[in-house]
């Protein structure tokens, strides 16, 4: 184990208060983040770790004091930092990427192409990324386990996973039971990713705890979603409005994946996709990311490859 002690100045109560965040938040996050143990004394801070944690964290807490002078510092603002610090010390490994894998508890979801570690890149760079692609290459899959890396790491409270309520080919009326039990089924998808990546038990304690929430679209009208990450799966099937109604719950401290594939619209004919509506209109907004999959990035059995391609020739 390696320690390091870094003295930060000049001396400003007021700095250090920016820094550290309410209740130590900032410091706590940064331990998350790198895995290393900080004390902090006024303004000496004393790193507990491997060598390469706390020379990063030593790095990244001397810039963010840097940055403290006339703001409080914002858990986005140490995501980015922690990037490009993992930019800067992976630069001979990889010009593009910084994360090709996810690590979660005692689960590790490791990308299968360059498009998918292109794509949690850029969650980790952006606060709205929009992701399109094909069936089964990984959207939602990857979104899910990126907003449970974040609530981890304590840089989110709260996971809400949104969805509109088009079934295909379906109809919820005719289905039996109360609302819940009638839109459980078609958020299924959502919770099998859960479980998938960590476990019935776990997901389950998450959702009881109101930590994650699984729900229509509809349901998010007239609310302001702070400090959470939003994922919006099946968005091609968003109306113009209703994807205007969601990009405007986004509140401060929030990340927003929203999900699609524009193959696949169940709208009524002449109804514009909203996702289709709102590529074009953010596709030069630097603060925006939009990601792209392909049939070369489908996980599922090989045969949906070939699926899709046939559909593609009809």
């Amino acid at each position: 184990m390696e320690e390091i002690q870094v003295t930060l100045e000049p001396q400003d109560n007021n700095r250090l208060s920016n820094l550290c965040g309410p209740l130590n938040d900032n410091i706590k996050i940064l331990e998350n983040l790198l895995d290393v143990k900080i004390n902090q004394r006024g303004n000496l801070f004393h790193f507990i770790g491997k060598k390469e944690s706390v020379e990063k964290a030593s790095a990244m807490i001397k810039k963010l004091y840097i940055d403290s002078e006339n703001s409080v510092i914002t858990k986005d603002e140490i995501s980015k930092n922690f990037d490009i610090n993992n930019n800067y010390n992976n630069k001979n490994n990889s010009q593009k990427y910084t994360h090709s894998n996810i690590v979660i508890k005692n689960f590790s979801i490791a990308t299968k192409s360059e498009n998918q570690r292109r794509y949690i890149n850029a969650i980790s760079d952006k606060d709205l990324v929009f992701s399109v692609g094909s069936a089964g290459s990984g959207k939602t899959f990857l979104a899910i386990a990126m907003a449970l890396f974040y609530f981890e790491k304590e840089m989110v409270k709260k996971i809400h996973l949104v969805r509109p309520a088009i079934e295909a080919g379906e109809n919820l009326g005719f289905l039996p039971g109360d609302l819940q039990q009638k839109i459980d089924p078609y958020l299924r998808p959502m919770y099998d990713a859960l479980e998938e990546i960590v476990g019935a038990d776990y997901t389950n304690s998450l959702i009881d705890k109101n930590i994650i929430e699984i729900s229509p679209l509809a349901f998010m009208r007239g609310r302001t979603l702070k400090n959470s990450f939003i994922i919006l799966d099946e968005a091609q099937n968003t109306t113009i409005e209703q994807m205007k109604m969601f990009l405007t719950r986004i509140g401060h401290g929030s990340k927003v994946v929203v999900t699609g594939d524009i193959t696949q619209i169940d709208l009524k004919k002449g109804v514009k996709s909203g996702l289709a509506d709102i590529l074009t209109k953010v596709k030069n907004i630097e603060e925006i990311s939009i990601c792209e999959l392909f049939e070369a990035d489908v996980i599922r059995h090989p045969i949906v490859k070939k699926i899709i391609n046939a559909y593609k020739r009809i």
